[in-house]
């Protein structure tokens, strides 16, 4: 793959002025969701290196990160004179990231395009590292390719336009990678304080920055995951299963119940919103950090440290057993799998990763259990 330049922007019109001249390119072209053609949009939209630009908008939420979607895209860059020399910059968090630069990769067999992600997940995991795709046959990232954005403009004045619930989906990817990095990392990241109002934002944008720091390190020696990179997917073998169940079935995707209570902007029923990737990760962390102390040893204070944590902020989606065979099911479509065998990334302890780990029925089974129970 080309190499990517991953940049924090303290200017982001500079920034952005100066990623597409290194594009050559013949038409321009923004591809948004609703959601941020109405916050995000405005605020580049002025910017004279987007004058002319044809914009692109498709629903938002993940249950448009669809074919359906994908071919509206095509069909407007087609119809709007799109051609191999087109630029396309991806507006948007990681659903917006994620297939526009499938868009991009198969469009013509392939043309340039940029990310500017706009939510903490796509900042810290989406936009970085070349995945592109959609979900396809209720499974979640089941068609793509991978594909590098030439540029990836991180402006963490977005932030300031998120909900909670945005905020803890991005930052499960971050407690991913305070995991399979080291202590200290891990550490300031369970202390940090998630519940406070407003936000330290100052902080949140430091360990933003250590935590792209670890993405970039890892993909950059391991750019299509033969090895390393499968680091990242901890939490996700079982996250993602969650994730396709709950599209799948239409149910429990909600912010989800907390034996410790709700969360705080669940509290209100009648505000609920839709689970986002981040909350199906932690999840997902969850029952891999308890296969982590069966099967490598992983300390079980630190388990339970960090259990404790995405608890309390996170809560649980409700499951029950009659719900297992479905999981586990969707477990054996994993992407990481081979011959068949689930394929785990565990931890025998904070750092220390173990790629490529299996586990037996009963074992997932087990590790479900302490999902609704532990």
């Amino acid at each position: 793959m080309n190499p990517q330049q991953v940049e924090i922007a303290e200017n982001l019109e500079t920034s952005l002025a100066c990623a597409i001249a290194a594009c050559e390119h013949d038409k321009l072209f923004i591809l948004t969701d609703d959601t941020t053609r109405e916050l995000c949009w405005p605020v580049v939209s002025g910017f004279p290196c987007l004058q002319g630009a044809e914009v692109i908008s498709i629903g938002a939420t993940d249950t448009h990160k669809t074919l359906d979607s994908l071919t509206h895209v095509w069909e407007e860059l087609g119809r709007m004179g799109g051609t191999r020399h087109t630029l396309l910059i991806n507006i948007g968090g990681g659903m917006v990231t994620d297939l526009g630069g499938f868009a991009a990769s198969t469009f013509k067999r392939g043309i340039q395009y940029i990310n500017i992600p706009t939510t903490l997940l796509a900042m810290v995991d989406a936009s970085v590292g070349g995945k592109t795709g959609i979900n396809f046959n209720g499974l979640k990232n089941e068609i793509g390719v991978f594909n590098n954005a030439a540029t990836v403009i991180l402006d963490t004045q977005f932030l300031r336009t998120l909900d909670r619930e945005n905020i803890l989906s991005g930052y499960a990817e971050m407690l991913k990678h305070g995991l399979i990095s080291n202590t200290s990392m891990w550490a300031e990241l369970i202390n940090f304080n998630l519940g406070a109002d407003p936000l330290d934002l100052a902080t949140l944008q430091r360990m933003l920055a250590d935590s792209v720091a670890v993405k970039q390190r890892i993909v950059t020696e391991d750019p299509l995951e033969h090895g390393l990179r499968k680091a990242l997917n901890l939490g996700h073998t079982v996250g993602h299963a969650f994730e396709s169940f709950a599209l799948g079935s239409g149910q429990n995707t909600d912010v989800p119940d907390s034996a410790e209570g709700p969360a705080p902007s669940a509290k209100d029923n009648s505000a609920r919103t839709p689970q986002l990737h981040g909350y199906f990760v932690a999840f997902g962390i969850v029952c891999e950090l308890y296969l982590s102390v069966v099967k490598t040893n992983f300390p079980i204070d630190k388990m339970r440290q960090t259990v404790s944590f995405i608890r309390e902020h996170y809560g649980r989606m409700p499951i029950t057993c009659d719900d297992y065979p479905t999981l586990f099911e969707l477990m054996t479509h994993d992407k990481k799998n081979t011959a068949g065998i689930i394929n785990f990334t565990l931890l025998g302890d904070i750092g220390d990763i173990r790629i490529n780990q299996t586990a037996t029925k009963e074992e997932i089974y087990e590790a479900l259990d302490f999902y609704r129970e532990g």
